[in-house]
């Protein structure tokens, strides 16, 4: 059965590859999925070392906002890349991603952030912003990631001026204001 939540088309629902845990089942949820299974079953990551669905709270101006990082990849004990999924183009993505990688971790800047939209993706550094690579081939391996943890920086992220700005960044981007009537539910993003 078709069940429509706000402007999302809930299928019923589903379990998440990683945890097991129940969602509901929304194309969106599905990409999610999908992006889960190719880290493991084709780029050979452990599930361990995948970290579902980890999330930022920001309250500016009595706007809050939860900003969710739906995939966190961990190397050797670090957090070496975050993946932001989201429908259309990428570049309007890559602001909130590197935000969001500079933030998540408190003990320092996760160095790799990238952005899709199931069918491409974007690499990017997060100490300069700069994008590295393009396609969805850009996504490292699990071999590549060994080689990756030696070379990145994991330096903290300390600047005030800088935090607050992808605080504010994160609070902006992130809102879900998607009815008319802002009677969308929230669990369903």
């Amino acid at each position: 059965m078709i069940d429509a939540l706000g402007h999302h088309l809930c299928y019923g629902a589903l379990q998440d590859y990683l945890t097991g845990e129940v969602l509901p089942d929304t194309d969106d949820e599905r990409i999610r999925q999908g992006l889960a299974r190719l880290l493991v079953e084709r780029l050979g990551y452990g599930k361990h070392e995948l970290e579902p669905r980890l999330t930022i709270d920001t309250c500016y101006n009595g706007n809050r906002t939860q900003t969710l990082i739906e995939l966190t990849v961990r190397v050797k004990g670090r957090r070496l890349f975050i993946v932001r999924y989201g429908p259309g183009s990428l570049v309007t993505r890559e602001k909130a991603a590197l935000a969001a990688a500079r933030l998540l971790d408190p003990d320092y800047r996760i160095p790799l952030a990238i952005v899709t939209n199931g069918r491409d993706a974007e690499l990017l550094e997060t100490a300069r912003g700069r994008v590295l690579a393009a396609g969805m081939a850009c996504i490292p391996d699990r071999n590549r990631a060994e080689t990756l943890i030696g070379e990145c920086v994991f330096e903290p992220f300390a600047d005030l001026g800088r935090r607050d700005q992808a605080l504010r960044i994160l609070n902006v981007f992130d809102q879900k204001e998607c009815c008319c009537d802002n009677s969308c539910p929230k669990d369903v993003y």
